[in-house]
């Protein structure tokens, strides 16, 4: 199993446009990876029962927030945030630096960065940056950064590829216990109000199974256009997953189910006549829309301000190699798989180096949902990427082995509720499809 989307390796370390060439053998691989790979903690089902659902996505514990205590936003972000996501104590990560401007240098990243890695917890894999500016180290962004240490073979010259990220399009739910990387989200906004509106939406994302659509905008902007060349192979694989449209026009109008929108443009316009779904993942291939402050084309904030949840964009010019900007087929597979914001984002950008992601990184729309509707009787809510069946194992002990009971459901593609009554069952269950 290769637990990817699509034939995408041989292009990460060319200039070559991607290519989303998946096979529906491929497709199942990965779900079977990500759903049976690892178990969470048992979850006390009744007395008898006890019910394992597999790790699909970050957890809180799983990320630490980055606090500067020299800026005052940025102490009430973290600390709205750490309550707001049960985030740890001993996850939260202070450090203290003059804070109004956009870019860091090298040195001074690097020290700052020997502080953030003294105060990380070894199992956190990921981080939260509780602020809008810097943005920026020198030629990378703060994020790419932060995941990979500063180093320019991450940065281009003259338009040319960077470094590939080994996290692009992978199985993996641990990243920096296997790559030795922490992928970083900024919670970014131009004041608390707005940031405290992202986070509010990404908790009410959770588990929501948003029944939107995924917008794919082919503009008059032909250089900004450039991944419209595999727009329609996405609307093909992952038809009945979602809703793909494909529009030829500069934008989107009056539409209140947004729940992916990509598009190439260096200023969107009509995004305060879009209604966002909590969990909406849009961004712009442009050059500068990582310029979080400042730039004179359309900043990702805005993205955040008019209701998505998440959002990417380039520090410096990258030119329109796709590679450098999310692949949308690879963002939407992994959110509906049940990833976080930050995963699925980070997933889907093959050379990372230079791009910024902004939101919340914990929104995990399509996380599989166990509830109890009834004593004994208990619904499952799953998503799944195509036609299979769902195989209820029993054990009874917590470490198996695990024999299959005689009940097997269909599923189909897209979201999927399953009822069981567990009255009568003793041990532990466990799912597998």
């Amino acid at each position: 199993m290769n637990g990817r989307l699509g034939s995408v390796d041989t292009l990460l370390c060319t200039a070559r446009p991607l290519s989303l060439s998946t096979s529906s053998e491929v497709l199942t691989q990965l779900f079977l990876v990500l759903l049976v790979s690892l178990l969470a903690c048992a979850l006390p089902a009744s007395a008898e029962v006890r019910i394992q659902l597999p790790r699909m996505g970050f957890t809180p514990e799983d990320l630490a927030v980055v606090v500067n205590d020299g800026d005052p936003l940025s102490r009430q972000i973290g600390e709205y945030y750490r309550k707001a996501r049960h985030i740890p104590d001993s996850n939260m990560v202070h450090v203290n630096f003059p804070s109004g401007r956009d870019t860091l240098t090298e040195g001074e990243f690097q020290q700052l960065k020997v502080e953030i890695d003294r105060l990380t917890p070894p199992h956190v894999q990921a981080y939260a940056v509780a602020w809008t500016v810097p943005y920026r180290v020198d030629c990378m962004s703060l994020t790419s950064a932060l995941a990979f240490g500063f180093n320019r073979s991450y940065c281009s010259s003259v338009c040319g590829p960077t470094k590939p990220s080994p996290y692009f399009n992978s199985a993996s739910q641990e990243p920096f216990d296997e790559y030795g990387l922490r992928p970083a989200m900024m919670l970014a906004g131009v004041n608390f109000e707005q940031v405290k509106a992202l986070i509010d939406r990404g908790i009410a994302a959770d588990y929501s199974f948003p029944k939107g659509h995924a917008y794919l905008v082919i503009t008059p902007d032909k250089m900004r256009s450039v991944r419209a060349s595999y727009f329609e192979r996405v609307s093909q694989e992952l038809a009945g997953v979602f809703p793909v449209e494909i529009i030829e026009a500069e934008a989107i109008t009056d539409r209140h189910d947004v729940l992916f929108y990509f598009t190439g443009l260096a200023h969107v316009p009509e995004l305060d006549t879009l209604g966002f779904l909590p969990g909406a993942l849009a961004d712009h291939l442009t050059s500068t829309g990582g310029q979080l402050t400042g730039s004179s084309q359309m900043s990702s904030l805005r993205w955040l301000e008019a209701g998505a949840t998440a959002s990417y964009g380039t520090v410096v010019e990258p030119c329109n190699h796709m590679q450098k900007f999310p692949v949308p087929g690879i963002a939407m597979f992994h959110y509906a798989l049940g990833a976080s914001a930050l995963e699925a984002y980070w997933k889907s950008v093959a050379w990372p180096g230079e791009g910024v992601f902004v939101g919340e990184p914990l929104a995990r729309p399509f996380a599989p949902k166990l509830q109890e509707v009834h004593p004994g009787q208990f619904e499952l809510q799953i998503f799944s990427p195509r036609r299979g069946r769902l195989r209820i194992e029993r054990s009874f002990s917590a470490a198996g082995p695990f024999k299959p009971l005689p009940r097997q459901v269909i599923l189909r593609r897209g979201a999927n509720r399953v009822r069981f009554n567990l009255a009568e069952v003793e041990g532990y269950l466990r799912f597998r499809w």
